[in-house]
């Protein structure tokens, strides 16, 4: 399973607190109701604008130029730093993606169901995980099948 960084967790979490404070889904309501999901639409764009303009900072370091230090210990610090760069910028690439397949999810209706078995994934996942496509459980399986595949 892809673990969140604190980068994530912490965009995220600057995404949720531009949200509007007057609502939160709850199990006590219509499961994907027309509030639900328009909450979980606001979540996500808010969320996809906060990986954008976090995106932009390391597309700022990227342009800053090549390398140039003449010491060599400096130069391979500056290639770490730019390799760690470049795997964020890819990470975030990545988790828009997911974001923007979210978002036609809920325009196709399909969103908060479980892509394997059709089950509700739940709110509480939804709100932790935005972007889930599978219940726990079957999240859970996958795992144990992409491990089980990985170690033949």
């Amino acid at each position: 399973m892809a673990t969140a960084t604190f980068d994530d967790i912490d965009i995220l979490t600057k995404a949720k607190r531009a949200l509007p404070r007057d609502y939160a889904p709850t199990d006590d309501e219509e499961y994907m109701s027309a509030k639900q999901l328009n909450y979980f639409r606001v979540l996500l764009l808010e969320w996809k604008k906060s990986v954008v303009e976090a995106s932009e900072g390391t597309l700022q370091n990227l342009q800053k130029g090549p390398i140039r230090e003449p010491d060599l210990n400096d130069r391979a610090s500056s290639e770490t730093d730019w390799g760690i760069e470049l795997r964020t910028r890819d990470r975030q690439r990545k988790l828009i993606a997911k974001i923007d397949s979210a978002l036609r999810r809920i325009d196709e209706g399909d969103y908060g169901w479980c892509e394997k078995i059709g089950d509700p994934i739940g709110i509480n996942r939804l709100i932790a995980r935005p972007i889930a496509t599978m219940t726990v459980e079957a999240q859970a399986a996958h795992e144990r099948r992409e491990k089980i595949s990985r170690d033949d």
